[in-house]
């Protein structure tokens, strides 16, 4: 967990942001992907893949979010 405790809150928002988001254009991939997901229809191993990459960062800041909410009290 000290590994979350180093990783600077600007650094995953950004990460959020670019990567996450990204292509911005007709609209977010990571959207795309939960859309697919909730459908049933993400079943390929690349849609997998390209899920859990675009999903890496909110992941990486639910972690963060929740570290810090418990070592806050």
């Amino acid at each position: 967990m000290a590994v979350l405790d180093q990783i600077d809150w600007s650094l995953i928002l950004l990460a959020c942001a670019t990567l996450g988001l990204a292509p911005f254009v007709p609209e977010p991939h990571i959207w795309e992907k939960l859309k697919m997901l909730v459908a049933g229809e993400l079943t390929k191993p690349l849609d997998i893949l390209d899920f859990l990459m675009h999903g890496a960062p909110f992941l990486v800041l639910a972690a963060k979010v929740v570290r810090e909410a418990t070592t806050a009290v």
